[in-house]
């Protein structure tokens, strides 16, 4: 299984690593993969899939399998939605909502969902 993740302040980058994956960083959202991934994403705005996923999904979404994904509770109902909004486009699990960069036992729980 492939691992891709997108961090735009640090959060999902410390969970990937606290996970000690290596995974593919999305940057442009040019970025290919060949194979089926799991996708470490973080909310943008106010529940909205952020804008870099959004490119590398349109070309790599059918090789998605699952989401976890970041968001703040402070946001009330959109926390963690573009995990469910990219759940609703592609047809894969969230995985595990997590706030922020996450505890020790989220790190935990998160290796769990994804099977490690």
């Amino acid at each position: 299984m492939l691992y891709v993740y997108a961090s735009r302040t640090g959060n999902v980058e410390s969970i990937v690593t606290n996970l000690g994956l290596d995974a593919l960083k999305i940057e442009t959202g040019s970025e290919t993969v060949d194979g089926d991934f799991i996708l470490f994403t973080y909310t943008d705005g106010y529940g909205d899939i952020p804008p870099e996923v959004e490119d590398f999904l349109s070309v790599n979404g059918s090789h998605i399998k699952g989401v976890v994904v970041s968001g703040d509770t402070a946001y009330g109902e959109a926390f963690c939605q573009s995990g469910d909004k990219i759940s609703e486009l592609y047809g894969c699990p969230v995985l595990y909502r997590v706030e922020n960069d996450g505890t020790d036992e989220d790190v935990a729980a998160i290796k769990t969902a994804i099977g490690l």
